[in-house]
């Protein structure tokens, strides 16, 4: 399993959110207000709306800031519905100790939410 894993659960339709694109970025701080971001795994949800392999099994990321960049409007324009954002980004903080994190996101075409799950 990837140390960073994520899964998209499209709550409108109460099932998972399938064929998204999933990019994972690296942040290096130039300063004390701006990040700038590396892509450094990538993939496009499964019928489950998990990604089966964003970083290798082996990758271990040192401590830092990483964005999950999820590609909805792409999505939301296949099943036909209309939707207020295009793309959806969350940035989150790790530890560098090897932990698992998982980062879920619940969709539906005007809102999202997230979590740090298990």
């Amino acid at each position: 399993m990837s140390q960073i894993t994520t899964h998209i659960l499209d709550t409108a339709q109460g099932k998972p959110a399938s064929g998204v694109k999933v990019e994972l970025y690296q942040g290096s701080v130039s300063d004390e207000t701006e990040n700038l971001w590396l892509l450094i795994g990538d993939g496009v949800t499964d019928s489950d709306g998990r990604v089966a392999k964003l970083l290798s099994q082996n990758a271990a990321l040192p401590a830092g800031r990483y964005k999950l960049r999820f590609d909805t409007m792409t999505y939301f324009n296949r099943i036909k519905r209309s939707s207020f954002y295009p793309f959806v980004e969350i940035v989150f903080q790790i530890e560098g100790d090897g932990q698992h994190y998982h980062v879920p996101l619940l969709l539906n075409p005007f809102g999202y939410s997230t979590y740090r799950g298990s």
